[in-house]
């Protein structure tokens, strides 16, 4: 095994190996090479060989510690655990001391949801005879009174008995292939008779999409998301309106009506509360004047 004078070389025949093999692009290489360089720096002048685990997460919390952000430690750390991964197999080193060890998680950050006032101003107006506006503001009503996914949404069909108008509710599989029914509210169910009215003339011979785009066929999901966006341009909104802001401006509204985060829980389909805790922007502090309002133990004699 070679020592630690070899450092240097060891690090460039590495690269090339990876340009070579893996033909990965310049800038991905000069991201490996910079991370390879901060670790030789953190070693000092110590070989290879000598990094342990234990050093390592104290050379990550170091990095950490002088402003590199989650995301850059864990790109960084991939690229020390694969040329430890290449030592070990290539120059007979014992092990890979990066096997395990990960950067800190990154915050998550909030889900930006419309006002309620940017939501009506979006849902309002435009009225229109085509069918594709029809269809459109059918989709985007159900997106935003049910809290839909966009894949929901789109493969939602007109024969399975899922989409419930009299009973006011529509059936969908999300994540994990979990169904839930949630749901529709009286805007969206007008707005979906007049789609109905209007599908046959668009939809293709036998297809059962819901929504169908220009060919007749299943409308995709980014035919969707360019023809909200669009429609949101139309109507002045400065933020780029996705149909998933739909979903978090669902959830955000009706929680902010109900204070009730188990049933927005319920309807967004999620299997932990915190996620919904997350996606409605619910802070600790209203989450904490629910658990002292609810729990037996909690209120104040």
């Amino acid at each position: 095994m070679r020592g630690r004078g070899d450092r240097a070389s060891l690090a460039h025949e590495y690269l090339e190996a990876l340009k070579s093999q893996r033909r990965l692009s310049p800038a991905t290489l000069r991201n490996y090479a910079h991370a390879i360089q901060m670790l030789l720096g953190l070693l000092e002048d110590k070989s290879l060989d000598t990094l342990d685990a234990a050093q390592a997460r104290r050379f990550v919390g170091a990095l950490h510690s002088q402003g590199l952000s989650p995301r850059t430690l864990a790109l960084t750390l991939s690229a020390w655990r694969g040329w430890y991964r290449w030592l070990v197999r290539q120059h007979g080193f014992k092990a890979n001391p990066l096997v395990g060890l990960r950067a800190p998680k990154a915050k998550r950050g909030l889900p930006k949801a419309l006002s309620v006032e940017a939501a009506q101003r979006l849902l309002e107006g435009e009225e229109g005879s085509a069918a594709d506006l029809t269809r459109d503001r059918a989709m985007f009503e159900l997106l935003y009174s049910s809290g839909l996914r966009l894949a929901e949404l789109v493969a939602l069909d007109t024969d399975d008995g899922r989409l419930d108008l009299r009973q006011a509710e529509v059936t969908v599989t999300g994540k994990g292939a979990k169904t839930r029914t949630v749901p529709v509210g009286s805007r969206a169910r007008e707005a979906l008779k007049q789609w109905l009215d209007k599908r046959s003339g668009l939809a293709a011979p036998g297809e059962k999409a819901l929504f169908v785009g220009a060919r007749g066929r299943r409308i995709s999901p980014a035919v969707v998301g360019a023809r909200l966006a669009a429609w949101a341009r139309r109507r002045g909104l400065a933020e780029r309106v996705h149909p998933h802001m739909l979903r978090h401006s669902f959830a955000s509204h009706v929680l902010q009506s109900s204070q009730d985060l188990r049933a927005v829980q319920e309807m967004l389909g999620h299997a932990s509360i915190s996620t919904t805790q997350v996606y409605t922007h619910l802070d600790f502090q209203a989450l904490a004047k629910v658990y002292d309002a609810a729990h037996p133990r909690a209120r104040k004699k």
